[in-house]
């Protein structure tokens, strides 16, 4: 019974996460962004000014008592974004797609900044306010109230799958990562960091959405913070050769010559695959997750919310993504498949490239520890992601909500003991399932998005950079 139904789930996930997706999630992020007139080049600078520049006002640092500052959302956010593929699964792509697949990574980066941006403002204007006065959005609400009545079938859909998928991608993956970095660390027993996973993720849960947001709006900074100054350790140890590194990635991603041994001519189309994949793995544009956070900032104006999403973007794979990559690349280590099959995972992988430039055993360290913060940042988001769409499904029963949060803190644990390969795979199937309805509501809605972005960035004024 296993078996057929992990027959079934390989050819499922085999075109969800197949070329024609990929093309769909890349081309909608290319629609997207002629509609909006490439803002993610034209206002960039704004828009940066817009977030990060925020920060050092004291008006994005606080919360409403309901809801989440602009800060607190893209944090959540981003803890849900920024997790094990961003060292793990780049680390694979640069293996199996070479050099090149990180230039195809940056391109469906670049157009996933305004594909996020759409889904941050569509899930600001179309969010609902719940009894208690907070705000409830994401793309089942948009599709649901922007599309129309009628499309409430595929509002629940998404909402279904996103449910269903935080148990796998959002949970039990993520456990058994912290396990395996506490054996590594500590030599710690499965059962042992799984008892304390357990507990401590059970502290932040029960504390409701604004411990959740609290937290992560500490992890998130210091953990990218201490990410990229290991990335830069690795680009200074090695930085006669970021040139050539740099002229490898633009040639390669051009170039019909094999990887590691690959069939001549299939390079370039392996390179894009890989890229593509690992950018829109990475950072979630188009999935629809993200949106459901930002959906309960303090922000009114949707547009001001939605250029987070391109920040959010542009940290987690033109930022992070980029420092394992070129960890791996000036490492020296050789590529291709079956470079690869000599390692236990791709993350033990990552830590080789690491520990090949740095001195001793520094890189496997601080890999490992970065890949506990990361995991367990993603379960504290993405439990919150589930929250909200068993809220929607129930019609907002609040017990319902209570029993996936207990269960969801309970697979903490056997997600930390057992490898849970078969539900990991369920749910990254279920995963690139929610893309589909999300992508549908995104291109039926373009319209509204092009409107707010015209009415913040041309307002009646004519003014193009609104501050108010």
């Amino acid at each position: 019974m296993l078996e057929t139904l992990e027959t079934i789930n390989n050819a499922v996930n085999s075109f969800i996460w197949g070329p024609v997706m990929l093309v769909l999630l890349v081309g909608t992020g290319i629609y997207l962004s002629a509609r909006n007139g490439w803002l993610q080049i034209r206002y960039f600078g704004h828009i940066m000014k817009s977030t990060v520049g925020s920060l050092f006002t004291k008006s994005d640092k606080k919360s409403g008592e309901k809801n989440f500052s602009p800060f607190e959302a893209v944090a959540t956010a981003l803890a849900g974004t920024v997790g094990t593929g961003n060292i793990a699964g780049v680390t694979g792509a640069v293996f199996l797609g070479g050099p090149g697949a990180v230039f195809w990574m940056w391109v469906s980066a670049f157009f996933g900044m305004c594909t996020k941006y759409s889904e941050i403002a569509l899930a600001v204007k179309y969010r609902i306010t719940d009894d208690t006065g907070a705000y409830r959005g994401g793309p089942m609400y948009y599709i649901e109230r922007g599309m129309g009545k009628q499309w409430k079938w595929m509002a629940s859909l998404f909402a279904l799958l996103a449910g269903i998928a935080t148990f796998g991608i959002g949970n039990i993956a993520q456990s058994s990562e912290i396990s395996g970095a506490m054996n590594g660390l500590f030599g710690m027993k499965a059962e042992v960091s799984g008892v304390l996973l357990t507990i401590v993720v059970a502290i932040v849960l029960i504390g409701g959405a604004h411990r959740i947001a609290s937290v992560t709006s500490y992890m998130v900074p210091l953990m990218s913070l201490l990410y990229i100054c290991l990335g830069l350790a690795v680009i200074f140890m090695r930085i006669t050769d970021v040139p050539r590194v740099f002229a490898s990635i633009f040639t390669s991603a051009f170039s019909f010559r094999a990887v590691g041994g690959g069939v001549l001519g299939y390079a370039i189309l392996v390179a894009m695959r890989q890229g593509f994949a690992r950018g829109v793995f990475s950072n979630e544009a188009g999935l629809g997750s993200a949106p459901i956070a930002h959906a309960s900032t303090s922000h009114e104006d949707p547009a001001k919310q939605a250029m987070w999403g391109v920040f959010e973007v542009f940290v987690d794979t033109i930022v992070i993504c980029t420092m394992t990559a070129l960890a791996v690349l000036l490492s020296g280590v050789e590529l291709g498949e079956p470079a690869l099959a000599q390692y236990a995972s791709k993350g033990e992988a990552a830590v080789a490239a690491f520990n090949a430039v740095l001195p001793g055993t520094i890189g496997g360290t601080m890999i490992q520890i970065s890949l506990i913060l990361f995991s367990f940042s993603t379960i504290l988001s993405w439990c919150y992601y589930g929250e909200r769409c068993w809220y929607y499904l129930t019609g907002g029963k609040r017990w319902v909500v209570r029993v996936y949060k207990a269960l969801y803190i309970l697979l903490c644990f056997f997600g930390a003991v057992g490898s849970g390969s078969l539900m990991w795979n369920i749910s990254d199937t279920l995963n690139g399932m929610m893309a589909i309805p999300n992508l549908i509501a995104l291109l039926s809605l373009s319209g509204v998005v092009v409107g707010i972005t015209n009415s913040y960035f041309h307002g009646k004024d004519g003014n193009p950079l609104r501050n108010d």
